[in-house]
């Protein structure tokens, strides 16, 4: 594995990382009303494309932070609409 690979999955883990927190204060809250849906659907198309460019470029690093991220990011939209 390359440096740059491996530097691109540590960056991944971190940014990645960064949206437990707000799916777990969710669940645990119940409460979605500070956050703005439409902000988290643009997010969500947009890591959507970078999946898809993550796919067309073949980099491991690309594909799981977005991936993974995109499956966090769709977790606060479907918790949004539950709770709304």
């Amino acid at each position: 594995m390359e440096n740059t690979e491996i530097l691109g999955l540590v960056a991944a883990t971190i940014t990645t990382s960064g949206f437990i927190p707000q799916v777990l204060k969710i669940w645990k809250d119940k409460s979605t009303k500070d956050i703005s849906l439409n902000m988290y659907l643009l997010l969500s198309l947009g890591l959507l494309l970078w999946l898809i460019y993550g796919f067309a470029i073949e980099s491991l690093p690309v594909i799981l932070a977005n991936g993974i991220t995109l499956i966090l990011v769709l977790s606060v939209v479907a918790l949004k609409l539950k709770y709304k």
